[in-house]
C-alpha cells in the first residue's frame, strides 16, 4: 500500500491548504509562461487572482478538505461555467500540460501524482465543449 493511501484524504496527502495552494499557484505560473498554454491563458482575465482562488477552493473541497468553493459560490457546475469558452482537445491538453508540470514539481509521491493527474485528466476531458478543428 502506498503511503498516500494511508492519509485520511487526498487533501491531506497533497499537503492540505499549503500544498494545494502551492500546486495551484505553480499551475497558473506555468499557464503564464508555457507557449503551448497561450490559448487557455487567453480565456482567463488579465488578473489571475480570482481564478487562482477559485481553483484552489475547488480542489480543497474536491480532495476532501473543507468545501470552500461550495460555501462561497454554490455547486461548481464546471461544464456550465466553462461553456462560454471554446474548449477542444487541444485546450484540454494545454490545461493538462500546465497541471502535469505543476504536479511533477509539487508532488513527490509518484503514485499520488499519477492518481491526481489521472483524475484531473478526466476533468479536463469532461470540460471539452467544442469539436476539434480540422485542417
Amino acid at each position: 500500500m502506498t503511503l498516500f493511501l494511508k492519509q485520511p484524504s487526498l487533501y491531506h496527502a497533497l499537503g492540505q491548504d499549503d500544498g494545494i495552494r502551492a500546486l495551484v499557484e505553480r499551475f497558473y505560473e506555468l499557464m503564464e509562461s508555457l507557449p503551448e498554454a497561450s490559448t487557455i491563458r487567453a480565456m482567463h482575465p488579465t488578473d489571475l487572482s480570482s481564478s487562482i482562488e477559485k481553483l484552489y477552493m475547488f480542489l480543497v473541497g474536491r480532495f476532501g478538505g473543507p468545501n470552500l468553493y461550495i460555501e462561497r459560490h454554490g455547486h461548481p457546475r464546471l461544464r456550465q461555467k466553462h461553456m462560454p469558452f471554446a474548449i477542444d482537445t487541444a485546450g484540454a491538453a494545454a490545461w493538462m500540460a500546465c497541471m502535469s508540470q505543476a504536479l511533477k514539481e509539487q508532488v513527490e509521491d509518484e503514485e499520488l501524482r499519477s492518481y491526481v493527474e489521472t483524475f484531473l485528466g478526466g476533468v479536463a476531458d469532461f470540460m471539452k465543449n467544442r469539436p476539434d478543428q480540422t485542417s
